[in-house]
C-alpha cells in the first residue's frame, strides 16, 4: 500500500503535470507501448492534465491484441479435438475467431482449462498422461521466460504429452515498423518497463539513432507515467533523441540475464504475424528445432491460412495508433466486451476495452487517485 501511495500521490502527479505544461511550447504527439500503460492513463485521467498540445497514442501494446485471427483459428481448431486438454490464460478465451471463440469452444464440450502459468499446463500433462496438454503461449517477452521454462521442465520429465502453441512477439521491430511508416506522426515513445525488465534497454538504441526518436523506458503508476512524458518532452523541445530508463527501480540496462538465457536456449527469432499489422520480420518467437516436439503446430499438422479482418472492426487502426478507440462508430454499441468485433475490446489490457471501461462518460482528471 506505501508503494502505491507514493508512485500515485496526487499532489506529486500534479506537480509533474504542472512541469510538463510549463516546459511544452510546441505540438508533440506521444504513443506508450504497453496496455497497461494505456489503461493507468485512461484509468486517472492523466492524459486530461496534459496540455491539449501533447497527444497520446495508444501502440499496439496488447498481445492478446496483436495475436493474429489465423493463430486464433488455429487454438479453436486444437481446443475442439476430444484428445486434448487446451490450456490458455484466462484473456484468450473471449478473442473472436473467425466464427467463434474459445468460451464457446468450452462450452460445446472442448476440455479447456485457465492456467496462471505455463507450469500449470505442465502439472496437467503430468496428471493426464493419456491426453495432450497444448499451452497457448501468448505474450511480449515479458512472459516467454516462464513459457521457456516450462519447455524445459516438461523435457526434464519427459512429458511427450505436452506442447506449445506459439505467439510470443517481440517489441522493437513493432517500433520500427511504426516509425518507417511513411505517414509516422509519432515523436516519441514510452516504452513498457516490464518488458525491459526482462530484456533491457539496449535493443532499442539502434531505433533511437536511426530514426532520431526518443524512447523513454517508462513504470505503469501515474507518477511513472508523467515523469515518462515529461522526460521524453524534455528530449523533444531540446532537440535530442535518446534512450532514457525512467524505470530505474526495476530495469537494469541489461536486463534479467537468467530470464534471457531462458528465452535464447527454448526459442529462436522468426517472422511474426500481427494481427493489425501483418507480418513483421524477426518480430517473433519460434521453438528452436532442438525442442521440435513441444511445438504444437508441427505436432498437430497446423497449416496457416490468412484470415480477414471483419470490415467493420478499425482494431488495425487503433493498434497502429491512427485512430482512439471512441472515433470507430461500432465503439459502445455493436462492440462491447460482451459482444467485442474485435480483441482490442476483450483483452484487460486493449486499448478499446480502456475506453469502454473509462471514458463511455466524461473523464475527471486523476479522480481516481488518492
Amino acid at each position: 500500500m506505501k508503494y502505491l501511495e507514493e508512485y500515485r500521490d496526487s499532489t506529486l502527479v500534479r506537480q509533474l503535470a504542472q512541469r510538463i505544461r510549463r516546459v511544452t511550447t510546441r505540438p508533440w504527439t506521444l504513443m506508450e507501448i504497453c496496455g497497461g500503460q494505456t489503461h493507468a492513463i485512461l484509468r486517472f485521467g492523466l492524459d486530461e492534465l496534459l496540455p491539449s498540445s501533447i497527444t497520446l497514442v495508444h501502440g499496439p501494446g496488447c498481445p492478446v491484441c496483436v495475436t493474429p485471427l489465423e493463430m486464433i483459428e488455429q487454438a479453436l481448431q486444437i481446443a475442439a479435438r476430444t484428445d486434448v486438454i487446451f490450456t490458455s490464460f484466462g484473456d484468450m478465451l473471449r478473442v473472436p475467431g473467425k466464427h467463434s471463440d474459445l468460451l464457446r469452444i468450452k462450452s460445446e464440450g472442448g476440455d479447456i482449462r485457465v492456467v496462471y502459468s505455463p507450469l500449470d499446463a505442465v502439472k496437467i500433462a503430468g496428471q493426464n498422461p493419456d491426453r495432450h496438454i497444448v499451452f497457448f503461449a501468448v505474450g511480449f517477452e515479458t512472459t516467454a521466460p516462464a513459457t521457456a521454462l516450462a519447455v524445459l521442465e516438461a523435457n526434464r520429465r519427459g512429458l511427450s504429452n505436452f506442447s506449445l502453441l506459439v505467439s510470443h512477439v517481440r517489441v522493437p521491430p513493432a517500433i520500427e515498423l511504426l516509425l518507417s511508416a511513411p505517414d509516422c506522426r509519432i515523436h516519441a515513445f514510452l516504452a513498457a518497463g516490464h518488458v525491459c525488465a526482462v530484456m533491457g534497454c539496449e535493443e532499442y538504441l539502434p531505433l533511437v539513432t536511426r530514426h532520431r526518436v526518443p524512447i523513454v523506458v517508462t513504470g505503469f503508476e501515474p507518477v511513472d507515467i508523467l515523469h515518462g512524458i515529461l522526460m521524453a518532452v524534455g528530449q523533444l523541445e531540446s532537440g535530442r533523441a535518446e534512450l532514457e530508463n525512467q524505470y530505474i527501480r526495476c530495469v537494469e540496462t541489461a536486463g534479467n540475464p537468467a530470464a534471457r538465457a531462458l528465452i535464447h536456449d527454448v526459442f529462436e527469432i522468426v517472422p511474426r504475424q500481427w494481427r493489425g499489422l501483418g507480418n513483421i520480420p524477426r518480430s517473433g518467437l519460434g521453438i528452436r528445432e532442438a525442442y521440435a516436439g513441444f511445438d504444437a503446430e508441427k505436432r498437430f499438422g497446423l497449416s496457416r491460412q490468412i484470415v480477414a479482418e471483419p470490415a467493420e472492426c478499425l482494431s488495425g487502426k487503433v493498434l497502429l495508433g491512427l485512430k482512439k478507440p471512441n472515433q470507430c462508430p461500432a465503439f459502445g454499441t455493436r462492440c462491447t466486451p460482451d459482444h467485442p468485433l474485435g480483441a482490442p475490446m476483450v483483452s484487460g489490457e486493449g486499448a478499446c476495452a480502456a475506453y469502454h471501461r473509462y471514458r463511455l462518460q466524461e473523464p475527471t482528471a486523476a479522480s481516481n487517485l488518492p
